[in-house]
């Protein structure tokens, strides 16, 4: 058996000055806008499915950082559970502000070590010896 499937997404819109045709030149705005997108459906997954909702905001509009926004909202509200969204803080390696705090203990800590293998460093091995020999002179 075979399966077909296709996603559209339409837009379409008009345009009439309020202020009559006789204050606006014919290249100043665009009267009519008409945008279909349209995509195989059968075996897109969700990343390809927002991607292409991504595209189809860009073309009525959308600013980039918008629609970012609008989709991130989408994991992080109210509505979904913590460990849900420490699972994709987890994929996109995403700090959440709560465990910010821990974080900056941890960064302590490991400052705090590198001193500290540095220091041991200095003290048992200095520098690297310079090495003078007769060639030098030569």
């Amino acid at each position: 058996m075979t399966y077909e499937a296709e996603v559209q997404f339409k837009f379409d819109a008009t345009f009439t000055p309020k202020f009559g045709t006789s204050s606006w030149t014919d290249d100043d705005y665009i009267p009519e806008e008409h945008y279909l997108i349209t995509a195989p459906a059968a075996d897109l997954n969700a990343k390809q499915y927002f991607k292409l909702f991504e595209r189809f905001m860009l073309c009525v509009g959308m600013c980039p950082s918008s629609i970012r926004s609008g989709a991130m909202s989408l994991v992080f509200n109210d509505m979904v559970l913590e460990a849900e969204q420490r699972k994709i803080c987890e994929e996109y390696d995403i700090t959440m502000n709560e465990d910010l705090d821990k974080k900056y203990e941890e960064w302590k800590d490991r400052d705090a070590l590198w001193v500290k293998m540095n220091s041991h460093y200095k003290n048992n091995f200095g520098s690297e010896p310079k090495i003078k020999g007769d060639w030098e002179h030569g």
